[in-house]
């Protein structure tokens, strides 16, 4: 489909998008600068599974999400607009179904509007960053996880959730600063030891010892794309994720850094990855949906009061 040919977006209506149905722009999505992306996408995971139904859990909690930013002082999504659209049909094979997952992100960075896709395995990450790629010639990847994700390839899939990084990481000219890692291979460690030109890991080990001025370096004057893998935050507060890991992130240690991101750099677009719900455990769905809020008004909003 070329570009003059492109359908559409198919928004969700009010009541199944992001956020409070009643909110003052719950009708008016194309007007939004904010374009929430679903892509339940479950194809490489390889420990727990359910994942797929992350995207429909976080905007089902997403409704119960205060408008009002006690941090910024404002109801923080009246600066920039939030829509959702429906999830699409998930193509396959996997490579296809990124593919499809690169040409909607296409589309929205196309009207000037802020992609942020919500999954769904980390693997979509590697069609979500196309479009990024090939619009920013310093971009910059800010990664939150557990796993380094960067084997090429795992299990015979080359665009397996445990290469995600690495598939990124093929765009020559993007960099990458990955923050929280606590699992991580030796083919893995090779690679990065072999690359620290463009890969900067801030250990989970030494968190209590980071300096969040020297991430900040990494990010200072670019555009920044956020991949957020749930199973950064510490398994005790978010073991609702296929790969929950002890040793992670608080959840404020993550805003203390994504709100300095915000600071230093420009956040473009952004994913939330890898939440597989717990029946009847709404904390972690809820978890998932403030987080993503934070982000957006981070990046679009601003990061202190008016």
């Amino acid at each position: 489909m070329t570009r003059t040919s492109r359908a559409p977006l198919d928004y969700l209506p009010a009541a199944e998008s992001f956020h409070d149905p009643l909110r003052a722009d719950a009708h008016q999505p194309e007007k939004a600068r904010a374009v929430v992306i679903p892509f339940g996408l479950e194809a490489s995971v390889s420990y727990g599974s359910g994942t797929a139904a992350g995207p429909a859990a976080l905007l089902a909690a997403s409704h119960q999400l205060e408008l009002y930013d006690e941090e910024l002082r404002r109801e923080a999504y009246l600066d920039y607009g939030i829509a959702a659209i429906r999830e699409p049909v998930l193509a396959k094979p996997l490579g296809a179904a990124l593919g499809q997952l690169s040409a909607i992100v296409e589309q929205v960075l196309d009207e000037g509007r802020f992609p942020f896709v919500i999954g769904g395995e980390h693997s979509l990450t590697a069609g979500a960053i196309n479009p990024f790629a090939a619009s920013y010639k310093d971009l910059v990847v800010l990664q939150f996880d557990a796993h380094a994700d960067l084997r090429d390839g795992y299990l015979g899939e080359k665009y397996s959730h445990a290469a995600a990084m690495r598939r990124v990481l093929d765009h020559p000219h993007v960099e990458l600063v990955s923050v929280g890692i606590r699992a991580i291979s030796k083919e893995e460690a090779d690679f990065a030891d072999a690359h620290r030109d463009r890969v900067h890991i801030y250990w989970g080990k030494d968190q209590a010892r980071w300096d969040i001025e020297a991430i900040a370096a990494h990010l200072r004057g670019r555009p920044i794309y956020v991949t957020f893998d749930i199973d950064g935050l510490d398994g005790a507060v978010m073991p609702a994720t296929g790969t929950p890991t002890p040793g992670g992130l608080s959840y404020l240690h993550a805003l203390a850094i994504l709100k300095r991101a915000a600071e230093v750099g420009t956040i473009v677009g952004a994913d939330l990855v890898e939440l597989a719900p717990i029946p009847g455990f709404h904390i972690y769905d809820y978890t998932a949906a403030a987080l993503a809020y934070k982000i957006m008004s981070y990046a679009l909003s601003g990061t202190g009061p008016r």
